[in-house]
């Protein structure tokens, strides 16, 4: 007998002894139970990753793609191996039973993560991990619409179907399958099952190790397995020093007043307010974009900001920080919205006190982040929201709210009978947000081909009609040239130009960069610029204010300064939302993002490199990049401390 043919007897007996190895670790009824969800587990999630691969922006091919399936592939083999053993250790009894228990809710978890990811992969570009989870969990939070919103109605029924068959499937299938099978029986030891569950153990920990080593990091790895890694690895208080840095921090606005000066000038403050709007997507920053005529004109008769940023891409931080001078709580939360929540004097209370007559409008629902005690809160006597509002004959824009013209009869209202004083007013619109409805009173026109592009474009076409619109109700009840209006956007809106969308945690300037034009009737008639030399921030916009009106700020210093002062050579700061996702830093032009080490660093040229294409991070010097680290976790720090002297947060 030849030495290929003892080989090949010793193959067949090692396959065999194998097979019955396998065969004895459960009994044949076990098996089936445990294999009817296992494999349809398996596939679910393997396909649900394979679509999300499918719709990114650069696909990464065959090999690339299995390098992104890589930790999937590991984390379902291992668990799978993990039930099998704890199968066979828990043969019988009330131990069985808690197996059994935990092996379905588990397995129901594992689909509702791989859905729910998958999905807000698909609306956000965003890999969903712990700190989103933990938020939303708790809130009533726009994630929870952009996914609702965004998702095809098969999506929703392939997951109904999915829970049901991970709860009752295995049970059917079972019964059906038992009576037409040999029941068989387990012989391995228990010991030997519970090495299974360690060599289960290992496998699945290998999925931990993400499959690349860009800003697909993250993404690389199963959902479950991203959770569990941001969950356990979130920068704690020992990094983010709040603390510390609170021991060392005064607020200074808390007792600051206004004092009039020979040039004081009482005029009417006007804050119109861009939901989502981008500064790429307006006519005056991009003139081949034929979106805001009307504001392209006004622009021309107005002092124009050239690079304006938001603090934080979120509507009620952004709103913090135009109101009040000051950067916003870097916490998820909007304890902003808190009652006491905003521990200092903004500018519409510091307006009050000089006998200003205050008022926020707003077109969204007052319930979405409780902004009427938002606008209490920096100080506004009047709050108009959606519920005082007619609704009849105007389009909703979205899940929060209705077309922004529906704010021009109340404003009117309001406006005649206060026009005894001088008196500052805010416009809160909401028809670019998400999910960019574009009413249709002033029509569609092509600005995209992309379809949800085209209608965002669209929504803000629709607010170029409302500013007009607005200006020209000034005009009729004479009130114009007495008027400063500051026309913003809050934030901006991504649309996978970074392969993320939305605007909560986009850090790059399709998130941050906004519109700013400050229109004075008795000033700039033949146009101003700001150089974009000179980037201003939302912080600076109650110092410039103050400026435009000749008041003096006493007992008190805004971390801002006036933009007709042409602030240069500082640093500005920025923060995501959730927080700990990532923040940001620009000086001048040279930008730095930093992402708590879930991915790597960024640095940009934004003078030579404005949409942010070519990542320089590896031309920058450590020492130079650890202390723009290090300055950011300081801001950080310094912010919530400045927020920890709250009475909301002092009780």
């Amino acid at each position: 007998m030849g030495d290929l043919e003892v080989c090949g007897i010793l193959s067949v007996f090692m396959v065999g002894a194998f097979q019955k190895t396998i065969r004895e670790l459960l009994s044949g009824r076990d098996w089936i139970y445990l294999l009817s969800l296992l494999v349809p587990l398996t596939v679910y999630n393997l396909t649900l990753k394979a679509m999300s691969i499918a719709i990114k922006d650069d696909a990464p091919g065959l090999w690339g793609s299995l390098d992104l399936m890589r930790s999937d592939i590991l984390f379902n083999v291992g668990y799978g191996i993990l039930w099998v053993g704890l199968f066979a250790v828990a043969r019988r009894g009330a131990l069985r039973k808690v197996a059994v228990v935990f092996f379905h809710v588990i397995s129901l978890l594992i689909v509702t993560v791989s859905t729910v990811a998958y999905q807000y992969f698909e609306g956000t570009g965003s890999t969903l991990d712990y700190s989103v989870i933990t938020f939303y969990l708790s809130t009533l939070g726009e994630v929870k619409e952009i996914i609702a919103s965004e998702a095809a109605w098969y999506v929703w029924l392939g997951l109904i179907l999915a829970l049901l068959y991970a709860a009752l499937g295995p049970w059917a299938i079972t019964r059906l399958a038992a009576r037409r099978s040999h029941e068989g029986t387990a012989r391995t030891s228990r010991l030997e099952a519970a090495g299974l569950c360690l060599i289960a153990v290992g496998i699945a920990s290998l999925s931990m190790v993400p499959g690349a080593e860009n800003s697909d990091r993250s993404f690389s790895l199963s959902p479950l397995t991203n959770v569990l890694i941001t969950g356990i690895a979130a920068p704690g208080a020992d990094e983010l020093e709040v603390e510390k840095a609170g021991a060392s921090v005064s607020v200074p606005l808390t007792d600051v007043k206004l004092k009039e000066t020979p040039r004081t000038e009482k005029r009417n403050v006007v804050l119109i307010h861009l939901e989502s709007t981008r500064e790429r997507s307006v006519t005056p920053y991009n003139p081949d974009l034929q979106t805001t005529p009307f504001l392209d004109e006004l622009s021309k008769k107005s002092l124009l900001v050239e690079r304006a940023y938001t603090t934080t891409p979120h509507t009620s931080k952004a709103l913090t920080s135009i109101n009040c001078g000051i950067y916003p709580d870097p916490s998820t939360d909007i304890h902003e919205a808190e009652p006491g929540g905003v521990p200092v004097k903004c500018l519409p209370e510091l307006l009050k006190e000089q006998g200003y007559n205050t008022v926020m409008f707003q077109s969204a629902i007052a319930t979405f982040e409780n902004r009427p005690q938002l606008a209490k809160n920096f100080g506004y006597e009047d709050f108009v929201g959606l519920k005082e509002m007619s609704k009849k004959g105007f389009q909703r824009s979205g899940y929060l709210g209705y077309e922004d013209d529906i704010l021009l009869k109340p404003s009117e209202e309001w406006l005649t009978s206060h026009k005894d004083r001088p008196f500052m007013a805010s416009y809160i619109g909401i028809t670019p947000h998400h999910e960019y409805l574009a009413p249709t009173r002033y029509g569609r026109v092509p600005l995209a081909k992309d379809d949800v592009l085209n209608r965002y474009l669209n929504a803000v076409r629709y607010d170029d009609f409302w500013i007009k619109n607005l200006i020209e109700q000034y005009k009729k009840l004479g009130l114009y040239k007495n008027t400063i209006f500051i026309i913003y956007g809050d934030h901006g809106e991504a649309f996978g130009e970074h392969g993320v969308k939305g605007h909560d945690g986009v850090v790059y300037e399709e998130g941050l960069r906004v519109p700013l034009i400050i229109h004075d009737p008795q000033r700039w008639q033949n146009g101003a610029k700001i150089s974009a030399d000179a980037p201003i921030h939302h912080i600076d916009l109650p110092p410039t204010i103050l400026d435009m009106l000749h008041y003096r700020v006493v007992n008190g210093d805004y971390p801002g300064a006036s933009a007709l002062k042409s602030p240069e050579g500082r640093t500005l700061y920025f923060n995501c939302r959730p927080d700990l996702q990532c923040m940001a830093s620009i000086k001048g032009y040279q930008k730095y993002i930093y992402y708590y080490g879930k991915q790597p660093d960024e640095f940009y040229d934004l003078k030579n490199d404005p949409l942010e294409k070519h990542n320089i991070i590896g031309q920058i010097p450590p020492a130079e990049l650890d202390q723009r680290r290090n300055d950011l976790l300081e801001w950080r720090s310094h912010a919530a401390a400045e927020f920890e002297k709250a009475p909301s947060k002092s009780k």
